[in-house]
């Protein structure tokens, strides 16, 4: 289950997602500065490094984030509201590198693995699809 502690979690899975292509995009260093300042971490020390670029964040670090953050049974509420902060953050700068695709692959599997309710899976699947979708229509 997702608590308030785990904000501080998602703003780290947002910048590392926004590294995971090895660069932060314009866009995406603006979107993760408000977000960051909306949730009131922008002064945090442990998150300042990261989301002013002074330290950059590895792939894995990001995965083992979605993993401490989501737990062992995530449920698909949790798995639907970090697909659409991820999202969010991917589409501020209007592509989507190999690498962020990936990692919403990462969480859709990372979800069916942990997933008891079928019902509740194919929700979540839709969800995943639909953002595909729009990452196509967006390329043509």
């Amino acid at each position: 289950m997702v608590t308030h502690g785990n904000v501080k979690n998602l703003v780290k899975i947002l910048i590392g997602a926004a590294w995971i292509d090895g660069r932060i995009q314009p866009e995406e260093r603006q979107y993760l500065r408000e977000i960051a300042q909306a949730k009131g971490l922008a002064t945090d020390p442990e998150i300042k490094p990261w989301l002013y670029e002074l330290v950059p964040v590895k792939p894995q670090e990001c995965y083992n984030w979605v993993r401490e953050y989501l737990g062992d049974r995530p449920t698909v509420e949790d798995c639907e509201n970090l697909i659409e902060a991820i999202s969010g953050l991917i589409y501020s700068d209007g592509e989507v590198a190999i690498e962020e695709a990936r990692l919403l692959t990462t969480l859709q599997e990372l979800s069916k693995s942990h997933e008891s309710s079928e019902p509740a899976y194919t929700a979540l699947l839709k969800k995943i699809q639909k953002l595909y979708r729009r990452w196509v229509d967006v390329q043509n």
